[in-house]
């Protein structure tokens, strides 16, 4: 006899278990990322394999990921999940880099004196980069 920790769960429990609306289980299930079985009466039942699932599933959404990517964490084709986690990692890369400029940012806003940041010339000297296109001394007025 199965003890009941063994015992399949339905969609409800696992939705519950995991702070999910069951519709979320189904959806997931709808565009091919979860597989559960089911009973005689049509119902899903949700094993331990499942859960696993789901848990992979929201620490990846949690890491930034699409469902196209997470499809490709969980497929068996290694090339392809080669080739999209590596994307991913760049993207994350990508991402910590603009967070640590803008904790850097934020940092010296914090202890800066100037009354209007934007005036600030070390502040303005981490904008650099989305300034490029607007060189010193040019303004609008200017051009007309």
């Amino acid at each position: 006899m199965k003890s009941n920790a063994e015992r399949p769960w339905s969609v409800g429990e696992v939705a519950d278990r995991f702070s999910l609306p069951a519709n979320v289980l189904r959806h997931w299930e709808t565009v091919g990322l979860l597989a559960p079985e089911r009973d005689s009466a049509g119902r899903r039942r949700y094993g331990r394999d499942d859960a696993v699932r789901v848990a992979v599933i929201l620490r990846s959404k949690a890491a930034g990921m699409s469902l196209d990517q997470i499809a490709h964490l969980l497929e068996r084709d290694m090339a392809g999940r080669h080739r999209v986690l590596q994307a991913h990692i760049d993207d994350l890369e990508r991402r910590m880099a603009e967070m640590r400029r803008s904790k850097a940012m934020t940092e010296h806003a914090l202890r800066c004196s100037a009354h209007d940041i934007s005036t600030c010339p070390r502040f303005r000297a981490e904008l650099s980069d989305l300034l490029v296109e607007f060189p010193e001394g040019q303004n609008g007025s200017e051009r007309a």
